[in-house]
Order: structure tokens, then sequence, then C-alpha cells
């Protein structure tokens, strides 16, 4: 359950986050780049932060000490997935897209191709069980995804 609802509050930050980036981008004066760099400049002494409290003073086992001898291809497959393709490339594709369309049409095409990518690379990549209930499950996500981005008739506005 602690991961159902750590993965929730991630959920809702990025919700909250996005929306606040989006209406900054959408001013005109703030470009996707310069929205990614403020983000990067100002999450990372904060998550250095937590990264030292974590490892040497709460000593959390999920932090190991050691993580620098996990060898050269798994610092390679950090560095190279996490920190240039989700990091950088993904946050720049997905500011970008931002600057040009609402949030609520691009968080859920980013964060329903992301899941549904997981999953499938997941099970081809890494080995990990597919079941008919998993493959059903990403159908059904890319599927409401498709009906919440799509044009509808009628739109409620608020206002």
């Amino acid at each position: 359950m602690k991961p159902i609802l750590l993965a929730v509050g991630a959920g809702l930050c990025w919700g909250v986050g996005e929306l606040c980036t989006r209406a900054v981008l959408h001013t005109g004066k703030v470009g996707p780049l310069t929205a990614v760099a403020v983000r990067s400049a100002v999450a990372l002494p904060i998550i250095i932060a937590a990264w030292l409290i974590a490892q040497r003073v709460l000593k959390v086992p999920t932090e190991p000490t050691a993580w620098t001898s996990a060898g050269p291809k798994y610092m390679w497959l950090l560095v190279l997935g996490s920190g240039v393709v989700a990091g950088a490339a993904a946050m720049i594709l997905f500011y970008s897209a931002l600057s040009m369309g609402e949030v609520s049409r691009i968080k859920p095409v980013a964060f329903a191709v992301a899941p549904a990518t997981a999953v499938v690379l997941g099970w081809l990549i890494l080995g990990e069980p597919m079941s008919v209930r998993k493959a059903v499950a990403v159908v059904l996500i890319l599927a409401g995804v498709v009906l919440l981005t799509s044009s509808g008739k009628a739109a409620i506005t608020h206002g």
C-alpha cells in the first residue's frame, strides 16, 4: 500500500506542478527550455538534500551507500536512461507540448503512454510477468486517454 500512496502523492504533485507550468508557458514570456531549466535547478538541491538525509541520517535501506559499486553497465543505464532519456529529453518534449496545448490533453497522453511503455518493455526486456489483466488494463488506459483527449461536441467552461 505504501508504494501506491507514494505514487498517488507523486501524481498529485505532478498535476499541480504542470498546471502551474502550463499557466506560465501560456503567457508567452517563458519558454519550455527555461521552464525545464528552472524546474531542474530548483529540484536538484532539494533532491540532493533528501538523498543525503535518507542515506546518511535516516540510513534508509533503499539508499545503499555503495551505489557506485553497481558497475559501469548499470551506471550507464542510470545516466542514459534516467538522466538523458527520462530526465532531459522527456522534460523538454513534455514542456514543449505543454507550451502549445492544454494541460488537460497533454498530461494524460504523456502519463498514459509512460505506464503502457513501462508495462510492455518490462515484459519484453526485463522478463516481468504479463497477464491478460495487465494487457487489458493497458488497453483501457490508452482508450481512456483517447476518449479524454479527442474532440468532443460540447464543452463545459469555468467561469
